[in-house]
């Protein structure tokens, strides 16, 4: 699964709700002298063949995470 390097706005505004909610799982970590690392575990949905089971992976590194907290607070009007 990939380390985010870089966020991209798309040129639209359109999109829908997914129709599932998944709990998250997340932790930190160092590697190679890359750190720290968050990384964010989505399971699959209850009606999934395997509930719960790590689905998707994203992982977050200083820069991105930056890149995320602003658009967060761009977004959610947050200070």
């Amino acid at each position: 699964m990939p380390l985010i390097t870089k966020l991209v706005r798309m040129d639209t505004t359109s999109g829908s709700l997914h129709p599932t909610q998944v709990e998250a799982r997340f932790k930190v970590f160092e590697r190679d002298g890359h750190g720290p690392i968050l990384q964010i575990d989505t399971g699959g949905s209850q009606t999934r063949e395997n509930p719960g089971k790590v689905s998707q992976t994203f992982q977050l590194s200083r820069t991105s995470a930056e890149a995320l907290w602003k658009l967060l607070g761009e977004t959610f009007h947050l200070k």
